[in-house]
């Protein structure tokens, strides 16, 4: 069984880091309601500052340049909240372009996230409101604990809108017309109806701390030596981008992805292993 790894703070304070032992990285936002760093013992809704999306950013590059990092899963501190979103302390203190600004950064922050060619789970331990549902909607694969929480994007409810690529990426997840419902209604919905509608994969019975722990375990597969990890990064980086192309000159970006995979040692041993009748071991080359 895969344990839980040490976590350190990133220089804010506002996100732990840390690697187990089989690859999976853990990236734990951990704020107060205005931001700042929680204190001892405190558990928090996690809203996000620039200060947090910057350690956020340092999190996932210290990921993403670590070759013995194959699965990134992000999650809230505590039990209640993934993230209730921006502060809006901060929104009420700061300039229209100190925001502007904020926003940019996050969208770069979140694309970067969803370009790391490796998979980026979200475990939804509670609530994912606002940029917490924008952040969430930056990963691969979404899983929520049962009855812990709501998601959505109420931000109508502010006067403005999700800026955080709420807008784009939910209406690509789940259509036009419903995005456009439940962000202009502000509705808050129950992890079960983001099942349906296809904006949580999966929805997972049990306590916190065993949702932390079954998060561990089901991320594990998509570790060596189980699964060919330059396969997955290029599947997502087929996924991620792929879409947003012509259909023809998507097939052509799957075809130079899929020749560079049969170059790799892995592919060599998969088709190898088929071929024996026996259970690869992959290497990551």
């Amino acid at each position: 069984m895969t344990s839980w790894p040490e976590l350190e703070a990133m220089p804010n304070k506002l996100v732990n880091y840390g690697v187990t032992d089989n690859g999976i990285a853990i990236i734990e936002l951990a704020s107060d309601s205005s931001g700042a760093p929680l204190e001892e013992g405190a558990m928090g809704p996690n809203t996000y500052t620039h200060e947090m999306m910057r350690d956020i950013d340092t999190a996932i590059v210290k990921a993403r340049f670590d070759d013995d990092v194959h699965v990134i899963v992000m999650i809230g501190h505590g039990e209640k909240f993934f993230s209730a979103g921006a502060s809006i302390d901060m929104l009420n203190s700061v300039t229209p372009g100190f925001k502007y600004n904020f926003c940019l950064h996050a969208n770069e922050t979140l694309s970067r996230l969803e370009q790391t060619p490796k998979l980026v789970i979200a475990a939804l331990n509670g609530h994912a409101v606002g940029g917490g549902l924008e952040i969430a909607m930056a990963c691969d694969i979404r899983i929520a604990r049962k009855d812990a929480g709501k998601m959505g994007l109420p931000e109508i409810n502010l006067g403005v809108l999700a800026g955080t690529g709420g807008t784009a990426r939910l209406t690509r997840l789940i259509g036009k017309a419903k995005a456009l419902e439940y962000m202009v209604s502000g509705e808050l919905l129950a992890f079960e109806k983001g099942v349906e509608l296809n904006l949580i994969n999966h929805l997972w019975d049990g306590s916190a701390t065993d949702f932390r722990q079954d998060i561990l375990d089901w991320a594990g597969q998509f570790t060596l030596p189980y699964k060919a990890t330059k396969a997955v990064g290029n599947i997502k980086r087929s996924c991620q981008s792929g879409p947003e192309m012509p259909f023809e000159y998507h097939l052509a970006f799957e075809r130079e992805l899929q020749a560079a995979l049969f170059n790799s040692d892995d592919a060599k041993e998969g088709i190898a292993a088929y071929s024996e009748r026996r259970t690869p071991r992959f290497t990551g080359n």
